[in-house]
């Protein structure tokens, strides 16, 4: 059974984080080998997917590559560069009853250093795009037949996808906040079209 869980509280992020603060700021971007690594695992799987039948005839190899690169881009997204580059956190955690509990984390407070604007458009893009790539895979793999190819788009949509799930999470909250978010915003497009009729009348 899944239960999800929403802490509000500030978190504990990298010690590195609050060094960033003391270095003058030479670029926007505070965490480049963070950034290069988010981008380079999973850029790199997708390359190697679309290129290896060119550069090898063994399915074997490719899918182990794809797989270890996938797994890798996982692991750096979900325990580093979302904590240093956008200062957000997701995990799982089993209680004494075996049940799961999912916890979704941002960083907030005054002490809190802001994340740099490119820093976070990297971040995002490249955590929007790269599932969004795997999708079109996933449709592309069973309209050509090539089913021996199935269970690695299978599995470029589930770890990148989980991804994209946590950090959405992170950022938005519960599953009552994004209602009350869509809620809100259809509400506020009702009144300024009330508004903008009585105008013209």
């Amino acid at each position: 059974m899944l239960t999800d869980d929403n802490n509000d509280e500030d978190v504990s992020l990298f010690d590195a984080e609050e060094d960033a603060g003391k270095r003058s700021k030479k670029t926007n971007i505070r965490h480049p080998v963070a950034s290069f690594f988010h981008l380079f695992f999973r850029v790199s799987a997708i390359i190697v997917y679309l290129l290896c039948e060119i550069f090898s005839s063994s399915f074997i190899a490719c899918m182990v590559t794809i797989i270890l690169l996938l797994s890798c881009d996982f692991w750096t997204v979900k325990n580093i560069t979302g904590r240093l580059m956008v200062s957000l956190r997701w995990w799982n955690q089993v209680d004494d009853d075996g049940r799961n509990h999912w916890v979704f984390e941002s960083r907030k407070g005054t002490g809190k250093q802001p994340a740099a604007d490119s820093e976070s458009r990297i971040f995002w893009i490249g955590l929007i795009v790269c599932p969004v790539l795997w999708v079109v895979f996933a449709f592309s793999t069973l309209f050509s037949f090539k089913i021996k190819w199935v269970p690695v788009v299978i599995m470029g949509v589930v770890l990148q996808g989980a991804n994209l799930y946590g950090y959405v999470r992170c950022k938005v909250g519960s599953r009552t906040s994004l209602k009350n978010m869509a809620t809100n915003y259809f509400g506020r497009q009702f009144l300024k079209q009330a508004l903008s009729k009585e105008e013209e009348s």
